[in-house]
């Protein structure tokens, strides 16, 4: 199986470490986030991947080159322009058959195999890793129907939603639905998706997961990894 990486954003909310190095190059424990990815989708039985870049190229086409220290091929596909998310797939030739796309940012011990499987067994164009995170909200929030009538007062509440983990299975066919050249989110390819009445599943994880958006998301991911190395890399952690 092919896979994407989506390694062209700038990583404003990392700056200003991002000024110098893309988010995929941070380094957690002794390598990038993004080699943990590529060692995991190695595991997977995932062989080659495009790194699709923009920010910043040059640094991940030095570190990673081809991919022959992974054992694996590596090829790139540059946007000149910022296209979203889901926008850079329009540019990658090859993608024949079923492939896997995640963001070059993200610290998780999901097994990327059980996805692919659950995708096939699904028979679905699409499937979204999920996870469910709480938002404590740290105000009374005030309800009402007809202002300025007050209906409900709750004090701090929290909120429960299942999120993107920003890992995907496609089929090919599915780059139908995305122009080349032009702006693209994800979220607005999976609308175009259901508008289509394609097939969308969602892969539920409840196990670690977490990206490297924010400074302290950051730290904590490099301080879990360190803590959980083995479950990260498997077998690699003795490598």
């Amino acid at each position: 199986m092919k896979a994407v990486v989506l390694a062209g954003g700038k990583g404003t909310r990392l700056a200003p470490y991002t000024k110098i190095l893309p988010k995929p190059l941070m380094p957690i424990g002794d390598m990038p986030i993004l080699e943990v990815i590529l060692r995991q989708m190695k595991g997977a039985g995932i062989n080659e991947v495009t790194l699709a870049v923009g920010h910043l190229s040059e640094l991940l086409r030095a570190f990673f080159n081809d991919g022959s220290k992974l054992d694996m091929k590596i090829c790139y596909s540059h946007e000149d322009k910022p296209l979203g998310t889901a926008g850079p797939l329009a540019l990658i030739g090859g993608l024949d058959g079923t492939f896997f796309v995640t963001n070059g940012d993200v610290l998780t011990t999901m097994p990327i195999a059980d996805l692919i499987q659950f995708h096939r067994d699904q028979k679905a164009a699409a499937t979204i890793a999920v996870h469910a995170r709480s938002v404590k909200i740290d105000f009374g929030v005030i309800e009402w129907e007809k202002k300025p009538r007050i209906t409900g007062y709750i004090e701090k509440p929290g909120y429960d939603y299942m999120v993107s983990m920003g890992m995907y299975i496609f089929e090919p066919h599915v780059l139908n639905f995305i122009e080349p050249g032009k702006y693209l989110d994800f979220p607005d390819l999976i609308l175009k998706l259901l508008a289509a009445d394609e097939k969308v599943a969602g892969y539920e994880f409840d196990g670690y997961w977490q990206d490297l958006g924010r400074p302290d998301d950051y730290e904590r991911a490099a301080d879990d990894f360190e803590s959980m190395r083995a479950q990260f890399l498997g077998e690699e952690c003795g490598k």
